[in-house]
């Protein structure tokens, strides 16, 4: 069978190699998709934490059960499947009180072990969700979607609330049309004028500001002086980071998706007169991505995927994905 290996930063090489063999407790599935999420983009240059070489990619999979066992979701060959890629230790702290999203020894397909960029693979039957009433495409974006929905959920989103999104990527424009289903109005904030009028036309949400000097001054004007209850970073940049809290009301969250490597500062003073709840909020639980599945006929999913290709055709395009002047929105690789 094929798949594609990032053998080193900035190379990627087409193989063929046996198809896996299923054991006990696994399904064999066919992958008939892939989204690209900004991890893989970081690990093809070089810049993904902990990361490894060689390393197959692709975590964001639509993909068809092949062989499996009995199983407590019912789920037998020739389903369509969606595949939660966090594989959990189901002992340590985290597992035990039901947060098996930030298990201590999580694995995460295509990050810590290889992942759905080839014709087939073996995963923990555990992992799978039925999702025959889903498209190929559909299935290919649940995964960034369901992190959108853990923020939202860890947020406490309530109806009428104004919320800020910092950050119109795709895990931003998943968590501002979440806010949205929970009822909040959405400001979206970023630099990128195109991707705010996506926002804007497409998502639907309520305001757009471009981040700047100007941004806070907006936002106070669209709040009425009150700010957002709850700002969500979903940019991973510093310097957006430390500037969320100014975006933020008295009383207010600050749920902080996107990842920064390194430091961030903020001014006690500021932070505490507010009393700030700081919150992070990692990858997606089984009830994230079950909510995603239900309202995913609310997600414009056509317009969101906006460059696409073979599997024969990645490697030739998969630089040109680094450019925002390409205006990659998701990009997703076929395999059927």
């Amino acid at each position: 069978m094929k798949y594609i290996v990032c053998e080193k930063p900035g190379e990627f090489i087409l193989k063929e190699k046996e198809a896996p063999i299923r054991k006990e407790g696994e399904a064999l599935l066919q992958i008939n998709k892939v989204g690209i999420c900004g991890t893989d983009l970081h690990a093809y240059a070089g810049n993904q934490a902990f990361f490894t070489y060689p390393r197959i990619l692709g975590h964001e999979l639509a993909s068809e059960v092949l062989e499996i066992g009995e199983n407590a979701r019912g789920i037998k060959a020739g389903d369509k499947v969606v595949v939660m890629p966090y594989v959990s230790c189901g002992k340590c702290i985290a597992c035990r009180n039901g947060k098996t999203n930030c298990c201590t020894n999580i694995t995460v397909l295509g990050v810590h072990g290889d992942g759905g960029m080839q014709e087939q693979i073996t995963v923990p039957v555990d992992i799978l969700l039925p999702a025959n009433n889903l498209s190929d495409n559909e299935m290919a974006i649940v995964e960034p979607l369901a992190i959108g929905a853990h923020a939202v959920r860890r947020a406490a989103i309530q109806k009428g609330e104004i919320v800020a999104v910092v950050g119109a990527g795709p895990i931003g424009i998943g968590i501002m049309k979440l806010a949205q289903i929970a009822g909040a109005k959405v400001i979206a904030i970023d630099m990128n004028e195109d991707r705010l009028t996506y926002a804007k036309e497409k998502i639907g949400v309520d305001y757009i500001v471009k981040a700047g000097a100007e941004a806070v001054e907006e936002v106070s004007k669209i709040t009425n002086g009150d700010l957002c209850t709850a700002v969500f970073d979903a940019s991973g940049n510093k310097y957006a980071l430390e500037s969320c809290p100014d975006y933020m009301s008295h009383g207010g969250r600050f749920v902080l998706v996107g990842l920064s490597k390194g430091e961030l500062t903020y001014t006690h003073p500021k932070v505490h007169a507010k009393e700030m709840t700081l919150m992070c909020s990692r990858n997606a639980t089984t009830e994230d991505f079950e909510h995603v599945i239900s309202v995913l006929n609310q997600f414009p999913t056509e317009s969101f995927i906006t460059h696409s290709v073979a599997y024969t055709e990645m490697i030739e395009n998969f630089d040109s994905w680094l450019d925002p002047k390409t205006g990659v929105i998701k990009a997703t690789v076929s395999f059927n």
